[in-house]
């Protein structure tokens, strides 16, 4: 009788061994799954913000000039700027510079 109860005993271990394996494997997967999305969103937030610290005022891209390109960059006003819908509207001053 005694044997009996060893046995069952070790088959009920050995079975519930395997079901929380099974189980905190499943976890494993869902830890992971979820790393990996904060991971991409952490990086998504980043770049947002990179941009919108750098970008977010006039005064901040004209110290950014003088400090980083030595004032290649010059100021033009918004009405200056002209929309390109296609790519016969682009004028090749430059094209022939070089005999091509």
């Amino acid at each position: 009788m005694l044997k009996k109860t060893f046995i069952v005993i070790i088959l009920a271990l050995i079975i519930l061994t395997t079901f929380i394996k099974n189980h905190t494997k499943k976890l494993d997967e869902k830890i992971f799954s979820i790393k990996e999305n904060i991971n991409y969103l952490i990086n998504v937030k980043e770049l947002v913000q990179l941009e919108y610290n750098y970008l977010s005022s006039p005064s901040r891209l004209q110290d950014y000039n003088s400090l980083y390109f030595d004032n290649e960059f010059q100021y033009t006003s918004w009405k200056n700027i002209e929309i390109i819908e296609t790519i016969n509207q682009i004028e090749y001053k430059t094209l022939n510079q070089n005999g091509q």
